[in-house]
């Protein structure tokens, strides 16, 4: 990637600072980005008492609006593309992958909401942490986690195995999904953070687009078969494998490209780091436009860093863990005390209701087009049940399923868009409540009509509108919670989230072969329940971050 820096007499090549973490690790090349060959030379004195003291969003202000943040928006939205990937690529494989791991449509069930489980696990710790220590370091070692076991379970010859590297995978997905839009609004002047939030969240169609197209491409592909030893290596073996490139990928370009959020420093009291990203910031922003980064100081953040190391010098082994736990109880305490009670019930229960409905009837979308290839509707053809086992034939694959698969996701597109250009106008609980409430009207429908292509158009019409929800909760979740807290709350939610797919997965491969028209109209119920929650919380329509 080319740098287009201004070069003058006394000017210096930009930064992002690769590592914020130990502020003793400033004087050290170890850890570079490619933009920070000179961070000795433009430290500027931020302790004058001359200088004028900013607040957050005003240095935000400052550091202007351009090349930094669309740079920031494609690395953040590769992130969460890859984790869609590694989500929904499970989905794809129960056509062809049921036959050589001999699964029951309970084990199916099983499968899918593993990643789940991982991710609930996940999702909190990483939160967590990133609350602590940054949000650069959670992202990179989360997606490293999600990319290297996610590849392992490739060459998984036993269901178990391949069940419990899908768990650790999801484990650092957990990490990734909430991280990444805390990391990315944080950056965000607040007359942009709705779009540029919206479309960040665009990049989990792409990485849904993307799953859907190499499952199409690779999946019924006949050349992909080999022999790997005594493992017979499938063609949906070689597409886990290259699902997990996306994750390692996006893990390096955090490592080499990314700055700690200037919020998070503040906060941690760490005043001439902050300002030294607002002035990578600045530069990349202001390129050829001739313009001096301003000096200024920042008001200080009240989160310090000592508060956190008396955990790490004080007291037994046993004192130190019952102390790391206690503070990691206090975020869930502070959500659900005083004036943050109210909204925090209110996302709980749309977390679980979207999280129900969108993930325990999406990732069954493949296997229930794949029943009815022949015609009719899912819940129609509840007579015609799987054969026994050893029965079933996998191959050849039927490619329609997978191409069936790809116009759904790519339904996605209209609502994206829509939810793009209606952020910042209508706000993100309009969107959110409106957008549940004919999710849910959709999925009733599914299970009325009676035909194949009827439940193929209003299963993208599901897809369409869904994503204006996800969307809408994405944008909503940033701005309802004080930075301290942001990360904890969505990585809270998002376990939430995860229990709610789990349970939706588990009740569709209990009861998809005996009455199939229970989860799809629980699926229905709870989407109902989530819109007119929403209905209760706050606007937060261009309100600055606390």
């Amino acid at each position: 990637m080319s740098r287009h820096v201004p070069r003058d007499a006394e000017a210096r090549e930009p930064l992002l600072t690769s590592d914020y973490l130990e502020p003793n690790e400033l004087d050290s090349d170890e850890g570079e980005t490619i933009f920070d060959r000179s961070a000795s030379n433009i430290t500027r004195d931020v302790g004058g008492s001359a200088q004028k003291r900013l607040t957050y969003e005003e240095a935000v202000d400052i550091a202007g609006f351009g090349l930094f943040h669309w740079l920031l928006l494609v690395v953040c939205g590769w992130a969460n593309a890859s984790d869609a990937v590694e989500i929904l690529c499970v989905s794809f494989l129960l056509p062809t992958a049921r036959c050589d791991l001999l699964l029951s449509s309970s084990d199916m069930g099983v499968l899918t909401a593993s990643i789940f489980l991982g991710m609930m696990v996940g999702g909190y710790m990483w939160g967590y942490l990133a609350d602590q220590r940054g949000r650069r370091r959670v992202l990179v070692v989360s997606l490293t986690v999600n990319g290297v076991f996610g590849g392992l379970a490739s060459v998984a010859p036993w269901f178990w195995l391949f069940l419990l590297l899908r768990f650790i995978s999801g484990i650092g997905v957990g990490g990734s999904i909430p991280v990444i839009f805390s990391y990315f609004s944080e950056f965000m002047p607040c007359q942009r953070r709705g779009a540029m939030i919206s479309a960040l969240a665009t990049f989990w169609m792409a990485g849904n687009i993307l799953a859907a197209g190499l499952a199409w491409l690779v999946i019924p592909r006949t050349w992909a078969h080999f022999s790997l030893g005594s493992l017979d290596f499938q063609s949906w073996r070689l597409f886990v494998v290259l699902c997990s490139v996306p994750s390692l990928t996006s893990a390096v370009l955090f490592r080499l490209l990314m700055p700690e959020s200037p919020k998070f420093l503040m906060e941690a009291g760490r005043e001439k780091e902050a300002i030294r990203v607002f002035q990578v910031i600045f530069e990349l922003n202001m390129w050829g436009k001739g313009q001096d980064f301003p000096e200024f100081g920042l008001c200080n953040g009240s989160k310090q860093r000592g508060e956190l190391d008396e955990t790490r010098t004080s007291g037994s082994h046993r004192e130190r863990l019952a102390c790391i736990l206690k503070k990691a109880l206090v975020p869930i305490k502070q959500m659900f005390n005083d004036s943050l009670k109210s909204r925090s019930f209110a996302l709980l229960i749309i977390f679980y209701c979207i999280s129900f409905g969108y993930y325990g009837l999406w990732m069954w979308f493949p296997e229930l087009f794949e029943r009815i290839e022949d015609g009719g509707s899912p819940c129609a053809n509840v007579s015609l049940l799987r054969s026994p086992l050893h029965d079933q034939s996998c191959y050849p694959v039927k490619t329609a399923v997978y191409m069936e698969g790809f116009i759904i996701a790519a339904s996605n597109l209209p609502g994206n868009i829509f939810t793009i250009l209606m952020m910042d106008s209508m706000g993100g609980k309009a969107l959110l409540s409106c957008s549940l409430l004919l999710s849910s009207l959709s999925v009733f429908l599914i299970y009325v009509v009676q035909t194949k292509a009827q439940s193929l158009i209003l299963s993208c019409v599901f897809s369409g509108v869904s994503v204006i929800a996800w969307n809408a909760l994405d944008v909503v979740g940033t701005e309802l919670y004080p930075t301290q807290l942001r990360s904890s709350a969505l990585g809270f939610f998002t376990g939430v989230g995860r229990v709610a797919a789990i349970m939706g997965n588990v009740a569709f491969g209990k009861l998809v072969d005996t009455n199939c028209a229970v989860p799809v109209l629980l699926v229905s119920a709870l989407l109902l329940t989530g819109g007119l929650v929403a209905l209760l919380l706050p606007q937060t329509r261009q309100t600055e971050l606390t």
